[in-house]
C-alpha cells in the first residue's frame, strides 16, 4: 500500500523545489520529542480542559510530570509497536533536516482580514487558551508543518502533517520544534531543539535520543473551517502569509481541500504503512483518541449523522459527542455510564444541557487524521463506523 518515494519528490519539484515545498518531511536544526500518548489524555478519570490540558478527576494533572525544559509526561497510551520500531522504520520524505521550516515568528491577521484573503470553506486549524484564540491556515501550513507560537502565555508548538491529515498542538516550554525530514506511516516526524529527539507526531512519544519514552503534553486543535471557527469566536486572529520565507501559498503541492481532490482524495500513499486494515477506506477522515485505556476512532461522517456514538475501550465506556458548529467532535471517558443524550439545545445530562465540549465527564484529546495513518500506529484500536 505504498507508492515510490520518487512520487513525492516530483510533487516536490512541481511545488517550486525541494525547499520552496512543505509535507510531512520536514527539517529542522534542533531535537525532537514526541509522546506515544498524548500526556493530556485520560485513565483513571483523566480528563482534558477546553484547552486539552491533562487532568485527573480531581483538577489534579495525570501524568507524572518530567523534569526538563519541555513539559513532559510519563507515557500513558499503550504503543502497538516497541519504540525503536518506528526509528527504525523512518524514511526521508526528500527535503533535508529543516528543509521544510518552521514558522518561528509568526504573524496574524485580525478576523476581518480574514475574510479578504480566505474562503469560507478554507480549512484552518483552530486554538483557544484562555480566551486567546488562533487559527492556522492549512494552505500555509501545508509548507511550514510546524508553527512554535505563544497562546494565551502558553508556549505552544502546532504541527500539521499533509500525508496523514492530522493537525496535534502541543505544550513546548522554552524548546523549539523543527521538521525533521524523516516520516514513519507517512507520518510527520518533528525533532526538538534542546536534544535532538524524535518524535512521531501521531504518537507524541519519543523514539530517539536523550527524550527517547517521554511523551508531551498536547493541547486541543480543531480542524474545521475558516467561516465556522471565525462566527465561534470572532475576535480569532488568523496567521498570514507573511512568513519570511518565499512559498507559493495559494498552491497546495499535493491537492485541495475547497474542493476537495488530488492526494487528499485518492487511495494512493507516497511511503509505506506500518499496517493494513480494510475496515474503511485508507484516507476516510476518523476522529480518535487515546489513553490508557487504548485507542479509539469514531468515523467522522458517522458521527455528523448520528451526533452521539457510544463504545467500550479496554472495557470502560466511552462516547463522542458532535459539534455541528465547527465540524468537529469530543471524545470523553464514561466510565461511570452517565446518560447522555442529544437533544436540539445540545446534548442533555443529568445536571443540565451542554455543549458537545463541555459534557461533564473525562474528555480525552481528540483530533481528525486519516484512517490509515490512525490504524497504522495503533492496530488494535477500537473502530465505530
Amino acid at each position: 500500500m505504498s507508492q515510490e518515494p520518487s512520487r513525492r519528490r516530483l510533487l516536490l519539484l512541481a511545488g517550486g523545489g525541494l525547499a520552496a515545498l512543505a509535507g510531512c518531511t520536514g527539517g529542522g536544526d534542533g531535537n525532537g520529542e514526541g509522546s506515544a500518548n498524548g500526556a493530556d489524555n485520560g485513565g483513571d478519570g483523566a480528563s482534558t480542559d477546553g484547552d486539552g490540558t491533562a487532568n485527573s478527576g480531581d483538577g489534579e494533572q495525570s501524568a507524572e510530570q518530567v523534569e526538563g525544559p519541555m513539559p513532559l509526561v510519563e507515557p500513558e497510551v499503550p504503543l502497538q509497536y516497541e519504540l525503536s520500531t518506528f526509528a527504525e522504520n523512518a524514511v526521508s520524505g526528500g527535503p533535508p533536516k529543516d528543509g521544510i521550516p518552521s514558522i518561528d515568528d509568526p504573524n496574524f491577521d485580525s478576523a476581518a482580514e480574514g475574510d479578504e484573503d480566505l474562503d469560507p470553506e478554507d480549512p484552518v486549524f483552530g486554538v483557544e487558551i484562555d480566551g486567546d484564540a488562533r487559527a492556522y491556515r492549512q494552505d500555509v501550513l501545508v509548507h511550514h508543518e510546524i508553527v512554535n507560537d505563544t497562546v494565551g502565555g502558553r508556549n505552544v508548538a502546532v504541527s500539521y502533517c499533509p500525508l496523514t491529515g492530522t493537525v496535534v498542538g502541543f505544550e513546548r516550554g522554552d524548546v523549539e520544534f523543527g521538521v525533521s525530514g524523516m516520516l514513519v506511516n507517512n507520518n510527520l516526524i518533528m525533532y526538538d531543539r534542546a536534544t535532538d529527539s524524535w518524535w512521531p507526531q501521531i504518537l507524541g512519544t519519543a523514539v530517539t535520543g536523550e527524550l527517547t519514552g517521554a511523551s508531551l503534553r498536547e493541547l486541543r486543535v480543531t480542524w474545521t473551517t475558516w467561516e465556522r471557527w471565525r462566527d465561534e469566536h470572532p475576535e480569532t486572529q488568523v496567521l498570514n502569509t507573511n512568513t519570511g520565507y518565499a512559498r507559493n501559498y495559494g498552491h497546495d503541492p499535493y491537492g485541495s481541500y475547497n474542493p476537495r481532490g488530488g492526494y487528499y482524495d485518492n487511495d494512493r500513499f507516497l511511503f509505506d504503512t506500518l499496517d493494513e486494515d480494510d475496515r474503511l477506506p485508507p484516507k476516510d477522515i476518523v476522529i480518535g483518541a487515546r489513553s490508557t485505556d487504548g485507542a479509539v476512532a469514531f468515523e467522522k461522517e458517522l458521527l455528523r449523522e448520528e451526533g452521539l456514538l457510544e463504545t467500550t475501550v479496554g472495557g470502560v465506556p466511552y462516547l463522542a459527542a458532535y459539534d455541528p458548529a465547527l465540524d468537529t467532535a469530543y471524545i470523553y471517558r464514561n466510565p461511570d455510564e452517565i446518560s447522555v443524550e442529544r437533544t436540539s439545545e445540545g446534548y442533555g445530562s443529568p445536571d443540565g444541557t451542554h455543549g458537545a465540549g463541555s459534557l461533564p465527564l473525562g474528555s480525552v484529546n481528540a483530533f481528525d487524521g486519516m484512517w490509515f495513518a490512525w490504524v497504522g500506529f495503533y492496530s488494535d484500536l477500537e473502530l465505530v463506523a
